[in-house]
């Protein structure tokens, strides 16, 4: 400050010895040209005579562009004064923040920080959450096992049911077909029963004519009255002929009679045991269609039961779906959170490198200034004394909890790093001029 008072003293002082020489030049062609007028005008009421040669320009010699040369270099001698004390201040500025910094360089070197317990925690809070990937993982594998197995029981017992089913099939048409043949033989049956009913009335109709005729036959036999011419010269026995006659008829009747009654006998027995046949095969029939019926509920039943169980295996696989979407749904976020945490953490990395860089380097720049600025000022007899009294506070709070999880949390309070009190103290004394 004082080298730019001197400078501004200095040019001022120059400026006003111009200023007066060119004033008393000015002053002296104003005398010059009073002292004439005071010459030629003696009296004012003479006649006014005009000089011509006062009206031409007068030749001092003088360039009429120095006043604005003058001002124009004092202009520049104003800005170069203002500039280098600008310099100067900026120069002592740049000093003591040079000092500045060197003093933050070094507290920061020399301070023995400890390693932030922020990265451990973040490894631990990976680590858990890998560990729970690996058992979202290994849940996800295990769910997969049982739903392929869930799949292949699904399959076998559908396989059953198929062949459960057609075996139903088949055995509804053997029951069709089976019926079919008990029907025909309850036709058949009742087209025997029918038949015998018949022959039954033929063989009663039979009877009834044949013990008809015979007792005709006795009653004629036993009304005839025969009156025989005999020649009473001849002896005729005729009650022989007649019991022989009788006995012939009586013969031919029970042999008819018989005949009957043996073939009504073979045709009852025949009748009797083709009855029991088909009595037997009805039976059994009737038994083969119980069975079946039995044997179709059965399978009725365990379908019920395959589809209850298909429905509960469907139920239990769309619940384990569900639990593994759901898993992995978390599990993605839960990664997406990460890769967030660990983008920002690699931002703050990156920030941080950056305005550790941009210190660097305003630090090699602050020093290049300097050394420019102290090769300037190699010349200078006085230098402003200043005193710099640093008040460095360090506060670093760092406060950690635990938490139920398994890992540490911080919480880091927002207080500054490093507190630079600067108080400069600077001389009143002024550069004297040379």
């Amino acid at each position: 400050m004082s080298l730019r008072s001197k400078r501004i003293s200095s040019s001022s002082g120059s400026v006003r010895r111009h200023s007066g020489g060119f004033g008393g030049m000015s002053l002296g062609s104003s005398s010059l040209y009073a002292g004439g007028s005071n010459g030629r005008h003696s009296s004012p009421f003479h006649s006014v005579s005009v000089n011509r040669s006062l009206l031409a320009p007068l030749n001092l010699e003088i360039d009429p562009n120095l006043q604005v040369t003058r001002i124009h270099e004092k202009e520049q001698i104003k800005g170069l004064n203002n500039r280098f004390a600008s310099f100067i201040d900026k120069v002592c500025f740049l000093e003591q923040q040079n000092k500045v910094l060197e003093t933050k360089f070094d507290l920061l070197h020399g301070k023995q920080t400890g390693r932030s317990n922020i990265e451990p925690l973040f490894e631990a809070y990976m680590a858990n959450l890998r560990r729970q990937m690996d058992v979202v993982n290994n849940d996800k594998t295990k769910l997969d096992g049982e739903l392929r197995n869930m799949q292949g029981l699904v399959e076998d017992f559908k396989h059953k049911y198929e062949d459960e089913i057609n075996k139903r099939n088949n055995l509804e048409n053997e029951f069709v077909i089976l019926k079919k043949d008990v029907d025909s033989a309850y036709l058949v049956k009742a087209d025997l029963e029918n038949k015998g009913g018949a022959l039954t009335d033929e063989i009663n109709f039979l009877r009834s004519i044949y013990e008809e005729e015979l007792h005709e036959l006795q009653a004629s036999i036993r009304d005839t009255s025969v009156v025989v011419q005999m020649d009473n010269s001849r002896d005729l026995n005729m009650d022989q002929i007649v019991a022989d006659v009788k006995a012939q008829y009586e013969d031919i009747a029970t042999k008819s009679r018989e005949e009957a009654e043996m073939w009504y006998k073979s045709k009852f027995n025949q009748m009797a045991v083709q009855a029991m046949q088909y009595g037997d095969e009805l039976r059994n029939t009737k038994g083969e269609i119980a069975e079946i019926n039995r044997l179709i509920g059965r399978l009725q039943s365990e379908i019920e039961a395959v589809k209850r169980l298909r429905a509960n295996l469907e139920d239990q696989i769309a619940e384990a779906e569900g639990r593994g979407e759901l898993a992995v749904k978390e599990a993605k976020s839960k990664m997406r959170d990460l890769e967030d945490a660990l983008q920002r953490a690699k931002q703050d990395m990156v920030r941080q490198l950056r305005e550790y860089q941009d210190l660097m380097n305003i630090k090699l720049a602050l020093d290049i200034e300097i050394a420019t600025y102290r090769k300037l000022l190699e010349g200078e007899e006085d230098r402003i004394g200043h005193q710099s009294i640093l008040n460095i506070q360090s506060v670093s709070n760092y406060s950690s909890r635990s938490s139920s999880n398994g890992y540490h949390s911080s919480s880091i309070s927002p207080t500054p790093k490093l507190l630079i009190k600067t108080t400069e103290q600077k001389d009143s004394s002024r550069f004297s001029s040379h």
